[in-house]
């Protein structure tokens, strides 16, 4: 699933990360992975902006991160529990 589709104030975990943007290269993709989204991350995602589409606020570890949606479309995650 992809952490668009995941619901606010949910705990899951970064299983990969994908092109799944034509917005985005290969260098926003390695400044995700320099961020934190790397398969097995813990993650959190707090909460979204107004609209519910973007900044979604997404917590990585111990890094609050605020990502765009095109962003939050590449990357996969599993949920999980707290």
């Amino acid at each position: 699933m992809l952490l668009t589709e995941m619901p606010d104030d949910s705990h899951s975990v970064v299983t990969g990360v994908t092109p799944s943007s034509p917005d985005l290269g290969e260098a926003d993709l390695r400044r995700l992975a320099e961020l934190g989204f790397i398969a097995g991350e813990p993650l959190y995602l707090l909460r979204r902006g107004p609209g519910g589409r973007e900044p979604l606020a997404v917590r990585i570890g111990d890094t609050l991160v605020a990502l765009r949606w095109a962003e939050a479309r590449c990357i996969e995650v599993e949920a999980s529990r707290p």
